[in-house]
């Protein structure tokens, strides 16, 4: 006697094939990822100290007997010394830098870190810039150095990408947690400072966590669910009132001041927020090692890391019943020499691999007031363009240059989320 199966649906793979995509940015626009990106660059550790680097564009035929790659000649430890190198002239050129009236006297302060607005500086910070560039020329060009033909090809290759077009998508899948967008390529006619960044040219993303978790069915709502998570005492610096306005009238908005309310929250199997807004302090923690690691600070006292999120989270691993999707937006405050720590993707990397979408954070130490006019900046675009993440960061750089003549947008890098988009039922 036949009998009908039970059967419980966890997955539907075909789910994405029922439909033929829409055009990117109507109405009926195809969900987030189903673009595929322009180029892919890998990055791996190879051997004690080496690396190997590999670079396609899916749909692209490579060359005949391989895809574009190399075994690079620089070392992780060279090339991780310079990244830091690098976000530490960003904090001493541009952040501290100390400017002086006609007479060459000192202006007192640091007036490039006191207001998001720099046009009344535009040719101190016009020229500031052009040197910051040339500082990610020198990243690139000692990551990609070498003179035999293996290396000699592929360089030739991905420059020739990266600096011949604009405009792409592109996912750098890293075992080295570089400043991607605050690498530069040459443009000798570049008509500003700002052309050969590859932040201002492409949309980037960093990769390379673990594989995605799988999270149970979430239906898009009218209103999605927002968290500010922050210290009290940043409550009225620059923009940030202003921010929480946003996210009230745009958002079902929960707000955590405590630790042990983060904590409890991510204890939950369903923590069902969208998005994920960190406006407070981090620090460096000494765990002994020799690279402290990122940890931020609420208004209480009690740090919270990648390990203290691993250890609310790691148990809902694999479980379709729990949920953890959003994308978070890490606007944590720290000291530039922790800035230049090359362990500061951690925290980042433990809540991608826990589940969020993505996560945007700033590379260095970056000036309060600057760091709440981007925050708006982005929630306001995140929460009401239908944009995805990728378009917003590069869009961002070039207002804040073309507006404010300000290049620390560069500074703000996703770990992962290039095409995180709110979807809604509005």
């Amino acid at each position: 006697m036949s009998e009908e199966a039970t059967v419980r649906v966890l997955h539907n793979p075909s789910r994405d094939f029922t439909a033929l995509p829409a055009r990117r940015g109507g109405a009926d626009a195809a969900p987030p990822g189903d673009a595929p990106l322009d180029l892919i660059v890998a990055l791996r550790r190879s051997g004690t100290d080496g690396l190997h680097m590999t670079a396609f564009r899916p749909g692209e035929r490579s060359p005949r007997t391989r895809i574009h790659h190399a075994y690079l000649t620089a070392t992780a430890t060279a090339v991780l010394r310079t990244a830091g190198r690098l976000r530490t002239t960003w904090r001493d050129l541009f952040v501290r830098h100390q400017l002086v009236d006609g007479d060459g006297t000192a202006v007192a302060g640091y007036p490039l870190a006191d207001a998001a607005d720099l046009t009344p500086y535009a040719a101190d910070a016009e020229l500031l810039t052009t040197e910051l560039a040339r500082e990610g020329q020198y990243l690139l060009d000692r990551l990609l150095a070498g003179e035999n033909h293996e290396v000699r090809e592929f360089r030739a290759h991905l420059l020739g990408v990266l600096g011949g077009e604009e405009g792409l998508r592109i996912s750098f899948d890293s075992d080295l947690h570089l400043p991607w967008p605050m690498l530069a390529v040459e443009t000798p006619d570049a008509p500003h400072a700002f052309s050969g960044f590859l932040g201002y040219r492409h949309q980037v993303e960093q990769t390379g966590a673990s594989y995605p978790v799988i999270q149970g069915e979430v239906a898009p709502r009218r209103l999605p669910a927002a968290s500010l998570n922050t210290d009290v005492a940043l409550a009225q610096v620059g923009r940030a009132p202003q921010v929480r306005k946003l996210l009230e009238e745009r958002a079902t908005l929960t707000v955590r001041t405590q630790s042990a309310a983060l904590l409890s929250a991510l204890s939950d199997a369903v923590l069902d927020d969208d998005i994920m807004y960190f406006w407070c302090h981090g620090r460096f923690v000494d765990n002994g090692s020799q690279h402290p690691h990122l940890a931020v600070k609420l208004s209480d006292e009690r740090c919270v890391d990648a390990d203290l999120i691993l250890r609310e989270r790691t148990r809902y691993r694999g479980s379709t019943d729990a949920i953890f999707r959003p994308f978070v937006l890490l606007n944590a405050c720290h000291t530039g020499q922790a800035a230049a720590s090359p362990e500061l993707e951690h925290l980042g990397r433990a809540l991608v691999d826990m589940g969020a979408c993505g996560v945007l954070g700033s590379q260095i130490e970056i000036p309060q007031s600057f760091a709440a006019e981007y925050a708006y900046a982005f929630l306001d675009l995140y929460l009401g363009s239908g944009l995805t993440a990728g378009e917003i960061t590069m869009a961002l750089v070039h207002r804040f240059a073309r507006e404010f003549s300000n290049p620390l947008a560069l500074t703000y890098t996703l770990h992962c989320g290039i095409d995180s988009r709110l979807e809604t039922t509005r």
